[in-house]
């Protein structure tokens, strides 16, 4: 069912860690999905955000090496962009204004997070 809900869609991934990125790339393609990035610090999140002109959701590192991907996450749902956070923290970390928003701990189940971006585009 992931395939059928991510066929042609343009995921923007945000996330630090080189093997994770690249495995999440490799699972959203094979799930059909088109990926924007990866990319693994905020300036080139929010310089993306900008210069995209379609993307139709996004999965977001909480924390890229220490900065905190928010002000991203911001812009994303300024656009209306359904995103899902991954962290190695809990929910706490949160702000409030996030609390509808996917959150898959780490270390990341790859089926998990592929569900769970599908379900938020097709809420």
């Amino acid at each position: 069912m992931a395939e059928c809900a991510l066929s042609g869609c343009r995921i923007l991934v945000v996330e630090d860690e080189y093997l994770l990125a690249d495995e999440l790339q490799a699972e959203l393609e094979d799930a059909g999905a088109v990926v924007i990035g990866p990319v693994g610090d905020l300036a080139g999140a929010t310089a993306l955000i900008r210069a995209e002109r379609r993307i139709d959701g996004a999965i977001l590192d909480a924390n890229l090496t220490g900065e905190m991907v928010f002000p991203a996450a911001d812009l994303l749902i300024e656009r209306g962009i359904p995103i899902v956070f991954t962290t190695g923290y809990d929910a706490s970390i949160l702000p409030s204004r996030f609390e509808g928003a996917s959150l898959c701990e780490k270390p990341i189940n790859m089926k998990r997070i592929i569900d769970a971006i599908g379900q938020a585009l097709h809420r």
